[in-house]
């Protein structure tokens, strides 16, 4: 098909794709090289990382989008679902707090699917080919997108370290559930290098290419899913699958000398990503070293998981304008109350969960971040037997707990860790950043951000050096610093000193993280990195076409 092209003049750009699997990269970027968008290459990615890494993603789950033209505002997708009609509290009765795994757990809606119809249609306007009134015509064909997924799917996938590792962990929890056996040899956990046949998942990514995305919604596939879900014990009905629509939104954003940056409004946690790097513009002066930044950044942390616990839920009933708290006051109250010498006492609350985070530039500059997610590894692990498909746990971290912002009740967000995020920088480039790991992300955001922006690293070290995490995470009950031993050999003693709990852990380790970024510079070369905690890689063409 002839390339799709903007109407927007403006000087070519070299095409980049990074993803946390390189099977993902690898179909992204057959995309862009046949002249697909940055979405439609997001699309085909999305699709194939949902097969590749099953247990961290999937047709079942969320995803967060922002999507930038040249010359224009971000704009953003939510697609992340609601409580189910029948997710009340009465439901519940008898149990203390939501099951997080199990039907129960399968309490809220998969909007990736939709999230994915949603940037299409931003994606076909982009397309000159046809008239504007014409747009499901525009573009390239779903079954281009989704081919690569169908056929990975169908001949079976290998089985990676990470596959291994949360087969391992979730093989007590999950394996009795009816349908789980598709993640599981003969019973047993997997083994890496081995094949996963994903047969059923396969059949129904095809049937998406030929039937179009809202089958997954309103046609054949939305009815086998309520009524698999129904027997797994799950309140979501086919009412609450045609009655959901993913929802363009207007990104958060906080100016600073280093530029835009940009985020995802409640009930993510983008606020608090923004937060930190709006700290770490009036602290990074004073960072003479590694230490100080680490400690510098920490703390920021502390204050923005402290504003955000206060404030992010759902978005009608948030009782301040979020924006609020990236004013030039707040932002300066924050940082009085930050101290280069001494740690704030922690813990407060903590976020875990599980997810994916991929980033695209095509031929014409336009950008995306994206992000999608089943929260914990393979989700609630209720699989559908007739769709192949694993249904997410985010309404698990709804509570039960009568007045608490984060209370149940149906069509409803629960919040979400996921925050996918992109800057336009005072010095023309422009980046789309981001990461997977719960409560790491905004803190992973900040350590790549600060190290490539403000201390001058490249991408691919700001990235893979070693990283930190404050919080509980997969499962983990401390809420201490931890600090990749690659790391901890030079600031340990130092961060000790300034009153941090802390543990060493080793390098390079899964828990902080898959990041990756993609910079398209003033010129239209690009560049693109991903984390070699991950099984991914990134690919970017250093001549603009």
């Amino acid at each position: 098909m002839t390339n799709s092209r903007s109407m927007t003049e403006h000087s070519p750009t070299s095409i980049a794709f990074t993803a946390p699997h390189s099977a993902a990269t690898e179909a992204g970027t057959k995309i862009l090289q046949q002249g697909g968008t940055a979405i439609e290459a997001m699309v085909a990615a999305a699709a194939t990382i949902a097969v590749v890494y099953p247990h961290m993603n999937g047709l079942g789950g969320d995803g967060f989008w922002l999507i930038s033209e040249p010359g224009k505002k971000p704009i953003a997708i939510d697609a992340s679902g609601v409580a189910a009609t029948g997710a009340t509290t009465e439901f519940y009765q008898g149990h203390e707090a939501i099951p997080s795994r199990g039907g129960k757990a399968a309490l809220t809606m998969a909007g990736a699917v939709a999230g994915w119809e949603k940037a299409l249609e931003i994606s076909h306007k982009w397309s000159n080919l046809l008239p504007s009134d014409n747009l499901s015509m525009a573009g390239l064909p779903l079954e281009t997108l989704l081919n690569d997924a169908i056929v990975r799917a169908t001949q079976g996938i290998d089985v990676t370290q990470s596959l291994e590792d949360a087969s391992v962990k979730t093989h007590a929890d999950l394996s009795q559930f009816d349908g789980f056996d598709t993640f599981l040899h003969q019973g047993e956990t997997l083994k890496k290098d081995s094949k996963l046949n994903l047969s059923q998942l396969g059949n129904t990514l095809k049937a998406l290419s030929q039937r179009g995305l809202q089958d997954f919604y309103t046609g054949e596939i939305a009815q086998s899913l309520a009524a698999d879900l129904e027997q797994a014990g799950s309140p979501l009905r086919l009412t609450d699958f045609e009655q959901y629509r993913a929802q363009i939104v207007t990104p958060l954003e906080v100016t600073t000398n280093a530029g835009t940056l940009y985020n995802l409004p409640a009930p993510t946690q983008g606020i608090a990503s923004l937060i930190i790097l709006a700290l770490y513009d009036r602290l990074h002066t004073q960072a003479e070293n590694e230490a100080d930044m680490a400690h510098l950044l920490i703390e920021a942390t502390k204050q923005a998981f402290i504003a955000r616990n206060q404030y992010v839920t759902d978005h009608s009933r948030l009782d301040i304008d979020l924006s609020s708290l990236l004013s030039e006051q707040s932002i300066e109250n924050m940082v009085a109350r930050i101290s280069k010498e001494t740690a704030l006492p922690w813990p407060h609350e903590a976020k875990h969960g599980d997810t994916i985070w991929m980033g695209a530039c095509d031929d014409q500059g336009r950008m995306v971040s994206y992000i999608q997610s089943l929260y914990w590894e393979f989700g609630s692990g209720i699989v559908s037997p007739s769709t192949g498909i694993v249904w997410n746990n985010r309404g698990s971290s709804f509570t039960l707990e009568e007045g608490s912002l984060q209370q149940l009740a149906p069509g409803l967000k629960p919040f979400h860790t996921l925050n996918p995020a992109f800057a336009e920088l005072t010095d023309g480039r422009r980046i789309s950043y981001g990461t997977m790991g719960g409560e790491g992300q905004p803190q992973t955001q900040a350590a790549l951000f600060s190290r490539y922006i403000y201390h001058n690293r490249s991408l691919s070290e700001s990235i893979s050096d070693g990283r930190w995490l404050l919080g509980r995470t997969w499962g983990d009950q401390s809420h201490n610093l931890k600090i990749e031993s690659d790391l901890a050999d030079t600031l340990a003693d130092t961060l000790k000193a300034r009153g941090h709990d802390l543990v060493t852990v080793a390098s390079r380790n899964e828990l902080m993280g898959h990041a990756g970024a993609v910079v398209c510079h003033i010129d239209g070369a690009t560049e693109a990195a991903t984390d070699p905690r991950s099984d991914g890689s990134a690919f970017w063409d250093s001549n603009p076409r």
